[in-house]
């Protein structure tokens, strides 16, 4: 055996533990991050049910798995920024900020979570989407002032979202989740205005009745 096939047999068993290592980092984090969309699905579902207490506790369940992913693959630039660990932080982005607004908090930022800038503007915008839910069950129990008020929240987080002109490469499609949001923003100002004057209607025929009796 020659000693140029010594040297690459040496550089191949070398590449093969590091691409080895970086596989087994890649397997752990995989389903940790899946656990994390899990918990993070479950606590939207607990605030649209106003059981508040539990969402929270679901999403400090997602937290410290996405912790965990994130440690199993922190010697691995490359894997930090993959599809799995930015669909994981985008979920929690918007778990958590649905939460906070549900709840009349100040939403939390990207570095109170833990996560990657692009994936907090994502989940924002995804959060818009959970906000018009719960303002249509808000509007459905009558409390047409909670509406406006989640309304406002939406507008304030589209003018927020349409300022970030970046390539999607660095934004990882920020621009579909903005345009996403202008349109849930048009239709729920629209449903929230009809609502409105059909309240405002209802209220002046309750007024005339007794003069009509």
């Amino acid at each position: 055996m020659s000693r140029l096939t010594d040297n690459l047999d040496s550089i191949a068993d070398h590449i093969r533990l590091s691409l080895s290592a970086k596989d087994s980092a890649r397997e752990k984090a995989i389903p940790l991050c899946r656990e994390v969309i899990r918990y993070c699905s479950q606590a939207i579902r607990a605030i649209h049910r106003q059981e508040f207490d539990q969402a929270k506790e679901l999403l400090q369940s997602a937290r410290n798995l996405l912790n965990e992913a994130k440690q199993s693959v922190a010697g691995y630039s490359e894997l930090s920024n993959t599809g799995f660990i930015r669909d994981a932080q985008k979920e929690f982005a918007e778990g958590s900020i649905t939460l906070a607004l549900a709840t009349g908090k100040q939403p939390p930022g990207p570095d109170e979570l833990g996560i990657d800038y692009a994936a907090y503007l994502n989940g924002l915008g995804e959060a818009v989407g959970e906000l018009r839910r719960y303002l249509l069950d808000s509007m459905r129990r009558g409390d047409l002032g909670r509406g406006e008020e989640l309304l406002s929240a939406m507008d304030d987080i589209y003018s927020i979202l349409v300022t970030m002109d970046f390539p999607d490469a660095i934004t990882g499609g920020l621009r579909r989740t903005t345009d996403m949001v202008r349109g849930v923003l048009e239709r729920s100002r629209s449903d929230l205005t009809l609502a409105m004057v059909q309240k405002e209607l209802e209220q002046k025929l309750d007024s005339l009745e007794p003069e009509l009796k």
